[in-house]
């Protein structure tokens, strides 16, 4: 697949000049730039974390300011002094001319606006005031039925996929078609066009990491470009010929007078694909994974299951699907003493903090009856909390706690092999043995 021009000046402003700064800064000694590039720190970051911490509550790099203290990472996330989007920060005139122009011709993504992601109040505050009337907690959890049955037709069709005592990728098979299967029934997506929902997923849920290669970033555009083409003519289906689905309702929503653009339609849609699958599928396989690693605690859970909620909130504390963010200094502010100016980049490490000892005690034991594990920040804290925070709760209880029961001889049958991104955490291929 050949770049236009378009492309590759997107991918130079949005990650090109990224991969440039980090690998100087690295050549430099910069410490926070080993985050993005050391491979032992991919495999493992919470002993730079717990570095970092220990320098101090904000630790200056030479491109950024990191934190993983919970605190202040707490504090980082929920103050109005600092914005989500770069716009919001001035910039050099070279760079804003670039921004302006890379924007032409460009495919409506999850971290483009109005994503909730990249969008601050009060634009943020008015979008997301409309999407929560339907994204309420109670009906999500009327969404429990169809992610059992959905749980139970997946885990049948991975015991047909598993060879005779062979392996077979956890990944591949279960833990990434459960998010996606029950994002295309939030949106409506007619069975038939499963397949190619599933293709659109995987190709876009990149997408919120960082530094990617050429190579990425023109995947993830063409499946941008293909979904936005197709939800566009999804919604006038809906409008005309509405469903039960989440999806009509925002389509049909009408506030007082206020209603969801077409392109706060498209962006959320993408933005529920994206963010929807990048954190449940790394839940899902990090979870098991650990459970594995640990058998007292599985056992523990078998014993007693009522524990599973507790459970996924101490997966998602003890190795969080999204391990760090990034907010910029909308104006001169103070955070723990320390002065930060307008335009300034910070990064809540969000793992780290996770694994704070002044928050919780013996951060680096795994433990599924910790009492305050939901003190986690693993979605995030504040305005941009993590819309998807309740259902990604139950994919990971229902999906681990079914997972379990119906292979309760479950076992690794190779090596796990980690994803390449450092944004996000979890695992490419998890290999499994479903039966002794």
């Amino acid at each position: 697949m050949m770049s236009g021009p378009g492309t590759l000046l997107r991918w130079t402003v949005r990650h090109g000049l990224l991969r440039l700064g980090i690998a100087a800064a690295a050549r430099r000694g910069d410490t926070q730039a080993r985050l993005f590039l050391d491979p032992v720190i991919r495999e493992n970051p919470y002993p730079f974390y717990r570095q970092v911490r220990q320098t101090g509550a904000l630790v200056r790099g030479r491109l950024m300011w990191s934190a993983t203290r919970h605190d202040v990472v707490t504090e980082v996330l929920r103050r109005d002094a600092f914005g989500v989007h770069p716009d919001t920060v001035p910039a050099p005139r070279p760079l804003a001319t670039l921004r302006r122009l890379s924007r032409r011709g460009m495919p409506i993504g999850p971290i483009d606006p109005p994503s909730m992601l990249v969008t601050d109040p009060p634009a943020h505050t008015r979008y997301r005031r409309l999407v929560v009337k339907v994204f309420t907690a109670r009906a999500i959890e009327g969404l429990r039925s169809q992610v059992e049955r959905h749980c139970a037709d997946l885990l049948d069709e991975l015991g047909r996929a598993a060879p005779h005592r062979g392996p077979v990728d956890l990944v591949a098979r279960y833990a990434s078609l459960l998010p996606v299967t029950m994002i295309a029934e939030i949106l409506g997506v007619p069975p038939q066009l499963r397949q190619r929902f599933l293709d659109w997923g995987s190709a876009m849920s990149p997408a919120l990491d960082l530094g990617l290669s050429l190579g990425q970033f023109r995947r993830v555009e063409a499946g941008i470009r293909q979904l936005n083409a197709w939800l566009r003519g999804h919604f006038a289906r809906l409008r005309a010929d509405p469903g039960d689905d989440l999806l009509s309702q925002l389509v049909l929503l009408d506030s007082d007078g206020e209603r969801l653009t077409e392109e706060e339609l498209v962006v959320l849609a993408g933005l529920l694909m994206a963010a929807g699958f990048e954190t449940t599928v790394n839940l899902l396989g990090t979870g098991t994974a650990l459970l594995l690693a640990h058998p007292e605690q599985l056992a523990l859970l078998r014993a007693e299951p009522h524990r599973w909620p507790n459970a996924v909130e101490e997966i998602l504390r003890y190795d969080s699907p999204v391990q760090t963010t990034a907010r910029y200094c909308r104006t001169d502010t103070e955070v723990a003493g320390v002065r930060l100016r307008r335009g300034e980049v910070v990064v809540p490490m969000l793992g780290g903090a996770n694994r704070d000892p002044a928050v919780f005690a013996d951060p680096d034991r795994f433990d599924v009856t910790r009492g305050n594990a939901r003190d986690h920040l693993a979605f995030s804290s504040g305005a941009h909390y993590c819309l998807g925070a309740n259902l990604a709760r139950l994919e990971g209880e229902i999906g681990l706690r079914s997972l379990f029961e119906r292979y309760p001889d479950l076992a690794l049958d190779g090596v796990p092999q980690r994803r390449p991104t450092r944004v996000l955490r979890g695992y490419d291929h998890l290999p499994v043995r479903l039966r002794p």
